[in-house]
């Protein structure tokens, strides 16, 4: 059999693996994903998972659970020589080891981008994964309960002031769910008010939502600052040792929550430990087959879709334009790259990778969004309700589907879900207090059942 390996379990690698579960014939082929998680992120379910709307266990897929003919392996895949046909696999736990395989599939994401920005490693949180969107739910409803028993002054001001670094659809749709989840916690804590909230939004450039146009793009920001948030275009993080938050424009503040949402940058794998061909931007040179190489230098055996792929946008009229790295392409990429890998085994035709846009869509905060298809624009509630729509077909899998179907109509009955569960990221705090540990010998009489 020829083993397919498939490097990344994201979006472009599951679906690869899914379709070609239902493509390839019994004992033709072999076909292994290495991933570091056992699960697949729908990444555009985190700004929900912020703010209570989706539970996160609905925002990951398990590979196992749907991938059930495909070998799974929890690593990471470290170097890939393709001259050799081998690539090298770091295990969640032991030492690394060789993995062979006759085709590969390059689907490994890109990684959060990040600076040197003094204090930034040791406050801020990412929010590309559903571990750290969960992290910053539960800091900001720590963050309440803790300033409802300060009185007003700097600390209590420093808990309820949260700062997002990064205006495109990841930032602002986090910036804009924790926004109205904070307003809402508002009738929850009689002891604070909206005048206690800071949010703030930093942007380097000069509008935010790069992929919607300038009408719409100031619209959200007027939308944002209606709602009492500061937006801060035109402005740079240059530090935020201890939660002390400077900015290019002079201004400083201290903030309890910094989330850092500025963008994606390539595979460090594929940028640096690889011999397979990359462009100036690290990413995987592919043909519109979805093929690693060119027209004139194809790379045999080599297949590449996602994030970390260069893959040409044939829709577009800009010669040379490549595809925006976002959910929509990398999961119809997948779909194509199972199809083409299958027609190659079977004799069959390849087909290039087209696809134009269906339009751009972001959630705000509950009940609030934009839209925009060309020069339609929606904003408000419709453009809320086409987000939940949209996203909730594009899930996968039908028990996911309906799973966070029933937590919306959960939450539209009850009301969002304020609990904090912070203490889960140091489970053995309370262990430890107790003195369990420390006992040794026989137990004290008090401590024995009754007779």
């Amino acid at each position: 059999m020829r083993d397919i390996l498939i490097v990344g379990g994201g979006y472009a690698g599951f679906y690869t693996a899914w379709g070609l579960e239902k493509s390839l014939r019994t004992g033709e082929a072999r076909v292994t994903v290495v991933d570091p998680r056992p699960y697949m992120t729908y990444q555009p379910f985190l700004p929900e998972v912020t703010a209570g709307s989706v539970e996160a266990r609905h925002a990951a897929v398990s590979l196992r659970r749907h991938l059930r003919k495909t070998r799974l392996i929890a690593g990471a895949v470290t170097e890939i020589r393709h001259a050799d046909r081998t690539v090298t696999v770091r295990p969640a736990d032991g030492s690394d080891y060789e993995l062979r395989y006759d085709i590969l599939v390059v689907t490994a994401g890109a990684v959060t981008r990040t600076f040197p920005i003094p204090g930034l490693a040791q406050q801020a949180i990412g929010l590309k994964h559903v571990e750290e969107a969960v992290a910053v739910r539960d800091r900001l409803l720590t963050a309440f309960d803790q300033a409802a028993s300060l009185p007003p002054g700097a600390k209590r001001r420093k808990l309820l002031t949260v700062t997002f670094v990064g205006g495109g659809f990841s930032g602002v749709e986090g910036f804009g769910e924790l926004l109205s989840l904070a307003t809402a916690m508002l009738k929850s804590y009689p002891e604070l008010s909206l005048q206690d909230l800071s949010f703030h939004l930093v942007e380097a450039r000069d509008r935010i939502l790069p992929e919607v146009s300038d009408g719409p793009g100031a619209w959200v920001v007027r939308s944002l600052e209606r709602r009492g948030a500061h937006v801060h275009l035109n402005t740079q993080l240059l530090s935020a040792v201890d939660g002390h938050v400077v900015l290019s424009s002079g201004e400083e503040f201290d903030s309890e929550l910094i989330v850092w949402a500025a963008g994606n940058a390539s595979n460090p794998v594929v940028h640096n430990h690889t011999d397979l061909p990359v462009d100036e931007r690290g990413l995987l040179v592919v043909r519109a087959d979805l093929r690693a190489g060119t027209d004139s230098r194809p790379v045999p055996d080599v297949w590449a879709a996602g994030d970390d792929a260069a893959v040409p946008d044939l829709a577009s009229p800009t010669p040379g334009a490549r595809t925006v790295p976002n959910a929509q392409h990398a999961v119809r990429q997948g779909k194509r790259l199972a199809k083409n890998i299958a027609a190659s085994l079977h004799g069959g035709k390849v087909r290039n990778y087209r696809h134009s846009s269906l339009g751009v869509v972001a959630t705000l905060g509950l009940g609030r969004g934009i839209f925009q298809y060309k020069s339609i624009v929606i904003k408000g509630l419709p453009a809320w309700l086409m987000h939940r729509g949209y996203h909730v077909l594009a899930v996968p899998t039908w028990e996911r589907k309906v799973r966070v179907l029933t937590v919306w109509l959960t939450a539209a009955l009850f009301g969002r879900d304020l609990v904090s569960l912070a203490s889960v990221q140091h489970p053995r705090e309370a262990f430890v207090a107790s003195g369990g540990p420390q006992r040794t010998g026989g137990s004290p009489a008090s401590d024995r059942p009754a007779a």
